[in-house]
């Protein structure tokens, strides 16, 4: 009982303790082909068990090794037929975990393994999918980064086996959980190794802008992505197609560098890609066009989707001496300049693009307005409407670059009037350590922008053919898209002569519509144009919030955000048969943006984030365990609560947790009475802390009672200066001596006092969380229905009314900071100005009254 995020977790982990020095970049190589092979031989012995009919409770290692000693080569022939390969038994992965386990495992038996498994593939159609996957030059398990002997190197091939010992691959590949971890994997490494792995590698985000854009068409049956790199792209594709279209999707790709060649042919069959739906090269794709039809030579093998993130502004693209009338670049009627290759890679995807698909690319700003060729290309692309949309990015999404990126869709089937719809999304995003990041809402925003070609001021236009000639085919986004500037401008006779300007109380737009009269009393006018709040901002925001109309519009938000969660609640406890989770989340997070448009001061997209982030930080997780094991089950299992002790780092059980019911919600839901006293109990011991740091302080100050009794009870360092605390033995030890009823003994007594207390009540809070421990852990498995209920609603949703209510009163309270700000920016006047000097002059004068010359 295994959930994704918790098999993405551990791998990772194991990774960051087994590389050590190793590059990232180097040793993903030997974490994923170990971690496929694992694959391979665990599909083995689950097609030989399949087929001969042996139960789950039979070793089906033994079994197959018994089969395999009978039958030999029928045995072998039969998996091949099924699978495509085979692996005999004396080069399973299982075996190398039985030599280990009786200490005889040397690495060459791996290495003569993965030799084998060249040889074991059926010569059919799919077979070249397995070749030269655990070839030398991606698994050189010899390498001495591996470590620096024979004996090291063992240990820690060894100890990376390990990792995947336990994992039921082909299981996980059937949950989809395998695959989004390879994936998790892959991402990681890339991120570890900076500019070394980036560029195989597109941010999970910025695939889902281009997947979520090119699968609006729903009639997808091939996919292709010239620059495919690790294959994600290809994959988040096919996550947002339908299972129908899913069954019959080709994919297709190539690959120049043959290490992630590799690795994109492991992902897309760990994903359950069969081999006959993927046609992967490894090859340069602007050096010779693939994949060719031979029948049409001149065309090109065409799809309906085309995705790609080449390599940005490569130098010296044309090797091959290309010339403008190959068939690719034809339609440009030029050449791309040699010294930056990205409109040639732009220009081979959309040759290979049919007539009625659309394609989606990343490149570099410079694309949409460097000159030349280049402009040529633009104008040429822009005049046959085929640019579709240009989507601006933030800068630093990528860890091969820091540069702002931008996508570009394209399609052939556009009408000729057909304007070109311009996003600037390049201010939307978090910082996420280093890196910047889109969030679900951001990506979400995008799409919708793009799916329904809405103009939004400051963030998207559509431009008239027009209007790209009078920019002379220049796609420069700024030139489209006008940034909104946030900073108010100021004005210089409010300065003067103060008063709010009228046209800053006109851009007030969420209080004009929401509560006019309101906004209309608290101001008073000054002068013709200007006006003053009539009462403080604190008195004028209470009123706003509080109104009739805000109540109003919160008590109707609120309704229909409970309406909303009753209904999936609903849905929650049917997924072990209704309805998958992956459909279960796309309904809710639609649902929730539709529910929130009707509401118009309320952003939509804000809303759509906080269920977006609870399905990350909870239901993700949670309803994996809820579909294997049902909803109230899930709710009454509990694990063992392993935790790192010792010396030697053992993994031993410390209690027990809820497998999607945090203890901590337990006990504060059931054991309040329990929890307050051990509170109560701690908070005696932040006092008792607080009464010794005084008398430790007091103690350092010479001359004092204190100083002259304690001090030399203080510990003290090497050096003998006091330190931050007393020392018991001392302090007994001059208690002992002092005279009852004197200072120096009240005074010993008490830090005396306080130490024992502080010691029992420590010993107290130890008991009672030991015995919470024991009865929450108790307490889970036997939850009823209703509690299961009462804790995982609270858990999931126990937010989300706050968060919505917060919702209706932010555009408000923002704009209430607004006129706050104005205030306070215009009531320092010319005349404040000239009564202070005034004020100033005054006080000058007197003083030198009463100065007296001696």
């Amino acid at each position: 009982m295994i959930t994704s995020e918790e098999i993405k977790a551990r791998l990772w982990n194991g990774a960051n303790e087994l590389r050590g020095s190793m590059d990232a970049s180097r040793y993903k190589d030997y974490m994923l082909g170990l971690m496929f092979y694992k694959f391979l031989s665990d599909q083995t012995l689950k097609t030989f068990a399949t087929t001969a009919g042996i139960s789950k409770e039979d070793n089906w290692f033994e079994e197959y090794k018994n089969a395999h000693q009978e039958y030999g080569t029928e045995l072998e022939k039969m998996i091949r037929d099924i699978l495509g390969y085979f692996v005999r038994p004396e080069h399973l992965y299982q075996t190398w975990i039985q030599d280990m386990n009786a200490g005889n495992f040397e690495v060459q038996k791996v290495i003569d393994s993965l030799n084998q498994f060249e040889r074991s593939i059926a010569v059919t159609k799919g077979s070249n999918d397995f070749k030269g996957l655990f070839s030398s030059s991606t698994l050189d398990l010899t390498d001495t980064a591996l470590g620096s002997n024979l004996n090291e190197q063992n240990k820690n091939i060894q100890a990376l086996i390990r990792l995947f010992e336990d994992l039921d691959m082909v299981a996980l590949q059937n949950g989809d959980v395998l695959g989004d971890a390879y994936e998790y994997l892959i991402g990681q490494f890339a991120m570890e190794s900076g500019k070394k792995a980036g560029e195989f590698y597109t941010p999970h985000q910025v695939s889902e802008v281009m997947a979520q854009i090119v699968a609006t068409n729903q009639n997808i049956t091939s996919i292709y992505d010239p620059t495919v790199g690790s294959g994600s792209l290809l994959l988040t594709v096919k996550k947002h197609l339908s299972e129908e279209l899913q069954k019959s999707l080709n994919y297709y790709g190539q690959e120049k560098n043959t290490a992630t060649y590799n690795l994109t042919r492991m992902n897309l069959l760990l994903h359950g890609v069969r081999p006959e739906k993927m046609s992967i090269k490894n090859g340069d794709t602007l050096g010779q066009d693939w994949p060719e039809d031979p029948e049409r030579p001149n065309e090109g093998v065409q799809f309906d989707a085309v995705v790609m993130n080449p390599p940005y502004s490569i130098k010296n693209w044309n090797r091959d001496g290309l010339k403008p009338s190959d068939p690719r670049f034809e339609i440009a009627g030029v050449l791309p300049p040699d010294s930056k290759g990205d409109f040639a890679f732009l220009l081979h995807g959309l040759y290979h693009l049919s007539t009625t698909g659309t394609m989606a690319i990343v490149l570099p700003h410079g694309v949409l307005f460097r000159g030349s060729a280049e402009g040529e290309i633009r104008k040429r692309l822009l005049e046959k409407n085929q640019i579709d949309a240009v989507i601006g990015l933030p800068s630093n999404l990528f860890t091969n670059t820091g540069i702002p990126v931008c996508i570009i869709i394209l399609k052939k089937n556009r009408e000729l009037n057909e304007p070109v719809l311009f996003i600037d999304a390049s201010r939307n995003f978090i910082k996420v350590g280093k890196q910047n990041a889109l969030q679900e809402k951001d990506i979400a925003k995008i799409v919708d922008v793009y799916k329904n070609r809405i103009e939004e001021k400051g963030y998207s236009h559509l431009a008239s053919r027009q209007e790209l000639i009078q920019n002379e085919f220049n796609m420069n986004i700024p030139r489209y898209v006008t940034a909104i500037d946030e900073e108010i401008p100021h004005d210089v006779d409010a300065h003067l002569y103060g008063g709010i300007p009228e046209n800053n109380i006109k851009n007030l737009v969420a209080l004009h519509q929401a509560v006019p009269e309101l906004l209309n009393q608290a101001l008073t006018e000054k002068r013709p144009g200007y006006f003053e709040l009539n009462q403080s901002i604190e008195e004028f925001s209470e009123v706003v919030l509080s109104s009739p109309v805000v109540t109003e519009e919160t008590v109707q938000v609120i309704a229909s955000i409970q309406e909303y969660l009753e209904e999936y609640w609903a849905k929650l406890h049917q997924l072990n048969s209704d309805i998958s989770p992956r459909q279960l989340r796309e309904e809710m997070l639609a649902a929730i943006k539709d529910r929130l448009s009707e509401f118009k001061q309320l952003s939509t997209y804000d809303g759509y984030q906080i269920m977006a982030e609870i399905w990350t930080k909870y239901l993700s997780h949670d309803v994996e365990l809820i579909e294997q094991l049902g909803f109230y089950e899930a709710g009454r299992t509990r694990e063992p609560n392993m935790v790192t002790k010792g010396k030697n780092k053992e993994k031993v059980q410390d209690g027990w947790n809820g497998v999607i019911i945090p203890n901590e919600l337990i006990a504060s839901e059931f054991y309040g009475d329990e929890l307050a006293d051990i509170e109560d109990l701690k908070s005696r011991v932040s006092e008792i802390d607080s009464e010794l740091s005084e008398l430790v302080e007091n103690a350092k100050i010479e001359d004092s009672d204190e100083y002259n009794t304690l001090f030399d009870t203080l510990k003290k360092n090497d050096e003998g200066e006091a330190q931050d605390s007393f020392e018991s033995k001392l302090v007994k030890a001059s208690l002992k001596e002092a005279e009852k009823g004197s200072v120096d003994y009240e005074l010993l007594k008490k830090v005396d006092d306080l130490t024992k207390e502080k010691s029992t009540v420590n010993k107290a809070i130890k008991t009672k969380e030991l015995e919470m421990k024991e009865l929450v852990a108790e307490r889970i498995t036997q939850l009823t229905d209703a509690e299961v209920d009462q804790v995982l609603y609270k858990k999931w949703f126990g937010s989300v009314l706050d968060k919505v209510e917060e919702l209706v009163k932010s555009p408000l309270k923002a704009e209430i900071a607004v006129l706050e700000e104005l205030n306070k920016r215009y009531s320092y006047t010319l005349d404040s100005l000239d009564d202070e000097i005034s004020k100033l002059e005054k006080d000058l004068e007197t003083m030198m009254k009463e100065l007296v010359v001696l």
